[in-house]
């Protein structure tokens, strides 16, 4: 009798709590908006969803460099006479960008998704199109024929960096990539039915495969996970059901990957940053003139523009990249490696720079997103400086519902330079030319006429292992058209990174904040 009492007490308790809770005065507080009043993410009042700020995390691969001011261009004595890269400040933006360079397993992940998404589809093509060249380690003089078979496919050049790859390529490696990081991204969260959609892509989907730009823009249609059909779903439309497709807004899917500007290159090369800038708890810390140091190499400088370890320790002595000391010395002697790499090396050997990041400096030479020309010191704005830039926006000639191209990707076409003559910041889609050789910038060569240089040259950074010292200065630059390879180039990949500069920041906050003041009578 008495259990059966008490059991009604905690019934009764249990209502009342209920009836609590489903007050307004238990309800979790909501975010008001500062411009109208009316609530955030209330379903009683429209249920307009906005996402808690906060900083983007870092996608697969990436680490983060927190931007600032530094003197892009040659640092050293130019022996090669090219003048090509003289000294100027610039401030390059926050981003992300690789730690490592993209091995041979990494792209051999690459074509083994083409391969079951087209090659089923019967678009070999678009495999073949994306094979690197093996053979550009043949030359007519040397006994290299066991790299062209071995060094892409074999176990044991797993990590090593892909080599033999070109811009275009690169290029559409960084695409891929990113569809895959968000397509696995919102299967995790539910928003893709995990089994449904793998089964489905490699399975010869061709051109319905998941591509993020697609998804977005409504051109993807998906079968969602059973969770996100559940009231449980924080997603909700207007009438309060749950909304099972993901906005650029709810802040779900990274940016895109893709190679890095010649500029964030060779920023996140020398690794300027403070001494443990992440641990430093006083506001007074300041590292506005640590680009005075004018480093050579990846690393900070130990003495005089040395490239081994200068520390006393066991590592003394021990080469920092991976390069070539001189004529018919790639790899020194028997019993005393110098850098014990005849050939490029493991993507995580050899000495980090200050931000982490791995071989800025050797291994391979890397590509980078810009179009190369050989005058740069005003050519160009001193904040994100790029050049390269085709403005383009979604070809919807074929109509709603058909803007996928034979990829999957949404197709862009070049704005029409007729719809912006009255804009005053830009007013030519295609920017690769601005202010080149006419009577603007002050220089005047024939690209494409009378030397290499052309729309399709592209800039690559870095030395590498077949590189004598000079290359491995950030400062360098060489470039080469965009559909070929070398055996010594490979690459890596960057992503912008939105929000707070300092990146670090759990407040999330851009610009400096003082305490309130009461104003005095």
């Amino acid at each position: 009798m008495q259990l059966l009492k008490t059991t009604r007490n905690l019934v009764l308790l249990l209502a009342v709590l209920g009836s609590f809770a489903s007050c307004s005065i238990f309800k979790k507080k909501s975010v008001k908006s500062t411009a109208t009043g009316w609530s955030y993410n209330d379903k009683d009042q429209g249920n307009f969803y906005v996402a808690k700020p906060k900083d983007i995390k870092a996608a697969p691969g990436l680490i983060f460099v927190q931007g600032g001011t530094f003197s892009m261009g040659a640092t050293q004595e130019d022996v090669m006479g090219d003048w090509n890269n003289t000294p100027r400040r610039v401030t390059v933006a926050s981003f992300f960008i690789d730690k490592t360079e993209v091995a041979n397993v990494h792209y051999r992940e690459y074509l083994y998704w083409l391969e079951n998404v087209f090659g089923g589809a019967g678009m070999d093509s678009v495999v073949e199109q994306a094979l690197p060249d093996s053979l550009v380690w043949r030359s007519e003089l040397a006994f290299n024929e066991p790299y062209v078979e071995y060094y892409f496919r074999h176990p044991s050049y797993n990590y090593y960096p892909v080599v033999g790859v070109s811009w275009k390529q690169a290029t559409d490696f960084c695409i891929w990539r990113t569809d895959r990081v968000n397509e696995l991204n919102l299967m995790n969260k539910g928003f893709l039915d995990k089994r449904t959609q793998i089964k489905k892509e490699l399975n010869g989907a061709g051109q319905d495969n998941f591509n993020t730009k697609a998804y977005l823009m409504g051109e993807y249609q998906a079968v969602p996970g059973k969770e996100v059909t559940s009231k449980s779903n924080p997603l909700k439309d207007a009438q309060g059901r749950p909304r099972t497709t993901v906005k650029i807004e709810d802040g779900m899917t990274h940016p895109d990957y893709r190679l890095p500007t010649e500029a964030e290159w060779e920023y996140a090369a020398y690794g300027y940053m403070m001494e443990n800038p992440q641990r430093k708890k006083s506001a007074k810390a300041r590292g506005e003139e640590v680009v005075a140091n004018k480093q050579v190499y990846s690393w900070k400088n130990q003495g005089f523009d040395n490239i081994r370890y200068t520390t006393k320790s066991s590592f003394q002595g021990a080469f920092l990249a991976n390069f070539k000391r001189g004529s018919g010395d790639n790899m020194g002697v028997a019993g005393g490696l110098n850098d014990n790499a005849a050939i490029p090396a493991e993507v995580n050997s050899f000495m980090p720079n200050g931000f982490g990041i791995y071989n800025m400096s050797g291994n391979v030479s890397e590509w980078v997103s810009d179009v190369y020309r050989p005058l740069t010191s005003t050519d160009g704005d001193d904040f994100n400086i790029y050049r390269g830039n085709v403005f383009k926006q979604v070809d919807k000639s074929g109509g709603e519902g058909n803007l996928r191209d034979d990829k999957g990707r949404i197709k862009m076409i070049a704005e029409s330079d007729s719809s912006l003559r009255h804009r005053r910041n830009y007013q030519h889609a295609n920017a690769m030319n601005f202010n080149d050789g006419d009577s603007t910038s002050g220089a005047s060569y024939g690209y494409g006429v009378t030397s290499l240089i052309s729309d399709k040259a592209r800039v690559f950074k870095g030395g590498s292992w077949d590189d004598r010292a000079y290359w491995l200065s950030p400062g360098t630059r060489r470039h080469l058209e965009e559909d070929q390879s070398t055996r010594s180039l490979g690459f890596r990949c960057a992503m912008s990174h939105y929000g707070s500069a300092e990146g670090l920041s759990t407040k999330n906050q851009t610009g400096t904040f003082f305490p309130p003041r009461r104003n005095k009578r």
